[in-house]
């Protein structure tokens, strides 16, 4: 008697399923028996460094921070694909100079872009 060719699949679903919903459940019976019911002001009170917080924790903070990293990264990483290229220069076909150019100038326009919004000035 031979298996059917897709049972490999059903069962790799079926493990699929299971898998996560076992670990979920796992999770949920550790939560219901190991967590306090009713957890007190002491255990809700914001900690930090072992001093105790005075005033609201909750702080506006500008998202201008989060953009100026946003494109360091992006512009660092992207600068890191260059290395490679510059150890290979001599080596590559034209094809990769093309694709290498393209790369430069695609990473340009998102700079021009970037500061022609003024996502580059410090505010």
């Amino acid at each position: 008697m031979t298996a059917h060719p897709y049972a490999f699949l059903a069962v790799f679903a079926a493990v699929a399923v299971a898998f996560p919903v076992v670990l979920l459940g796992v999770a949920q019976l550790w939560f219901r028996f190991f967590q306090p019911p009713k957890p007190g002001p002491v255990k809700n009170d914001v900690y930090e460094c072992g001093i105790e917080s005075t005033g609201d924790s909750w702080i506006q903070f500008k998202a201008h921070y989060y953009l100026y990293a946003i494109l360091f990264l992006i512009f660092d990483v992207e600068v890191l694909f260059l290395l490679p290229f510059a150890v290979a220069f001599t080596a590559l076909p034209a094809g990769a100079l093309v694709a290498m150019a393209v790369f430069i100038l695609l990473l340009a326009e998102g700079l021009v872009w970037a500061w022609h919004r003024g996502h580059l000035e410090w505010k």
